[in-house]
C-alpha cells in the first residue's frame, strides 16, 4: 500500500494513524475530518472545557508540532459523502474523489435529534469542540434556567456542571430512571441520586411534547401533561447514532453501525474501521447474548483506531491478524461522584452490591447466566479496575464474588 486514508478526525482516527506511523508504514495518509479543528478530546467537553477551568487548547490530543510530525494530508471540514470500495475511493463533500489502497472509516457517531426540536436560540446538542464553547457561555454567569432533556451520562454531566455554576437545572428523562441502557434501573437511580442532592430536579418517566419560543429563543419545554418548564438553555442529550448514512449506498452491512468480523474488517478489500461506527464481535463475551455490540467509549475509541490500523497493515504484508478483544470502560464525573464501569450491563443481571451502600460510595457486580458481566464503582476507584482482568478472563460468578470479599475484607 502507499496511500492509506482514515475517514474521521477524532480519537479512533487519529489512533489510527498514530499507529500506522509507529508501525513503520512510510506512505501517504489522509486524514479527512468534517470538523475544522485538529483532534480533541471529548470527555472534556461536559465537564473542564464547560466549566470554564480549561481552555480549547488543553484538550487538543496532540500538540501542533507533534501532530505535524505524522506527515498527513489534513483534509479539515470536509465530509466524506460515499465509498466505492470497487474503485476503492471516497467521494468527499468538496467534489473531489480520493483513492485509497487502504481506508478505515471511523465516523463515530452523531447526537440524536427530538421530533419535536426546533431551530430556536438556546435549544443545543453537545458534540463538538463548538457546542460546548456555545453552551460555556449561556451558563456562564450562574442566571440560566437550564433544561436537559436526556438522563444519560452526557445530559447529567452537563446538569451536573451547569448546577456547580449556580444555575436552575432540571433534568427530564422519558426512561423510568435515569442510566437505564448504562446501568439498568435500580443501579441507574442509585448512581444518579447525587444530582438530587445538589438541587438538581431530576424528573423520569415523563414525555416532551415540545419546545416554546418567541422571536427566536426559547422559553420553556411543553411536556405531554401540559407543564410548562421555563427555560433560557435546552440541551438535547438523548443519545447518539453511528454516523453512516454516508455509507447507505455502498456493499457494507450497516446495522446499528458498520458489520465488521473479529478483525475490524468491513468485507470490503482494504477497508477496516474503528471507533463508535462499528459493530463487531468480542469475544471476550462470546456465549453471552450481546457477543456483537457497538460500544461509544473513549477507551474502546482509541484501542480499536490502533487495531484496524495493524490489522490493516497485517493484511497487506499477508500477516495474521489479531481479533479485536476488550472489556468496556467508561468513567463520569458527576459533582462530587465518580462513576467509574467496567464490562457490560442488562436489565436482567443479577446484581450484587459487595462495598459501601446505594446512598452513598458503593460497588457491585453485574452478572449473567453464572458469569461475571460488569462492576460498578460510584466514588470506589480501587475497587473497579482489579476486575477488568476477570471480565477478560469470563471468571465465573463464584469467583468474581471472592474475589470482591477478598477487596472489601
Amino acid at each position: 500500500m502507499e496511500h492509506i486514508v482514515v475517514i474521521g478526525g477524532s480519537l479512533a482516527g487519529l489512533r489510527a494513524c498514530e499507529t500506522l506511523r509507529q508501525e513503520e508504514f512510510v506512505g501517504r495518509i489522509t486524514l479527512v475530518s468534517a470538523e475544522t479543528e485538529t483532534p480533541y478530546d471529548r470527555p472534556p467537553l461536559s465537564k473542564k472545557l464547560l466549566a470554564g477551568e480549561w481552555e480549547p487548547d488543553r484538550i487538543r490530543l496532540r500538540k501542533t508540532d507533534e501532530f505535524e510530525s505524522l506527515g498527513l494530508d489534513l483534509r479539515l471540514g470536509v465530509r466524506a459523502t460515499a465509498l466505492d470500495g470497487d474503485a476503492r475511493s471516497v467521494e468527499l463533500s468538496d467534489g473531489t474523489t480520493l483513492p485509497y489502497d487502504g481506508l478505515i472509516i471511523a465516523t463515530g457517531s452523531a447526537p440524536r435529534r427530538l421530533f419535536t426540536q426546533p431551530a430556536l436560540d438556546g435549544v443545543q446538542e453537545l458534540r463538538t469542540l463548538h457546542d460546548s464553547l456555545t453552551l460555556r457561555d449561556r451558563i456562564a454567569d450562574g442566571t440560566a434556567r437550564v433544561v436537559v432533556v436526556g438522563a444519560g451520562f452526557i445530559g447529567l454531566e452537563v446538569a451536573a456542571t451547569a448546577r456547580q455554576k449556580g444555575c436552575a437545572v432540571t433534568v427530564l428523562e422519558g426512561a423510568p430512571a435515569p442510566l437505564v441502557r448504562a446501568l439498568g434501573m435500580e443501579m441507574g437511580i442509585a448512581a444518579a441520586s447525587v444530582h438530587g442532592r445538589n438541587g438538581v430536579d431530576l424528573r423520569c418517566d415523563v414525555q416532551v411534547q415540545g419546545m416554546e419560543g418567541a422571536d427566536g429563543r426559547v422559553h420553556g419545554v411543553r411536556l405531554a401533561n401540559g407543564e410548562l418548564i421555563p427555560a433560557d438553555v435546552v440541551v438535547v442529550g438523548v443519545g447518539v447514532l453511528p454516523a453512516v448514512e454516508w455509507l447507505e449506498t455502498s456493499t457494507l452491512a450497516l446495522r446499528d453501525g458498520i458489520v465488521c468480523d473479529a478483525n475490524l474488517f468491513t468485507g470490503l478489500p482494504g477497508v477496516y474501521a474503528a471507533g463508535d461506527c462499528v459493530r463487531w464481535p468480542n469475544l471476550v463475551f462470546e456465549g453471552h447474548d450481546d457477543c456483537e455490540m457497538r460500544v461509544e467509549h473513549w477507551t474502546n475509541a482509541a484501542e480499536q483506531g490502533a487495531a484496524a490500523a495493524r490489522n490493516l497493515l497485517a493484511a497487506d504484508r499477508g500477516e495474521e491478524q489479531t481479533a479485536y478483544r476488550a472489556v468496556p470502560f467508561f468513567w463520569s464525573d458527576q459533582f462530587d461522584s465518580r462513576i467509574q464501569f467496567v464490562g457490560r450491563a442488562h436489565g436482567g443481571d443479577d446484581i450484587h452490591v459487595f462495598a459501601g451502600t446505594t446512598d452513598g460510595p458503593f460497588a457491585a457486580l453485574y452478572g449473567w447466566e453464572g458469569r461475571l458481566r460488569g462492576v460498578l464503582g460510584v466514588s470506589m476507584p480501587k475497587l473497579v479496575m482489579p476486575f477488568r482482568s476477570l471480565v477478560a478472563a469470563g471468571a465465573s460468578w463464584d469467583d468474581a464474588l471472592a474475589k470482591a470479599a477478598e477487596l472489601s475484607s
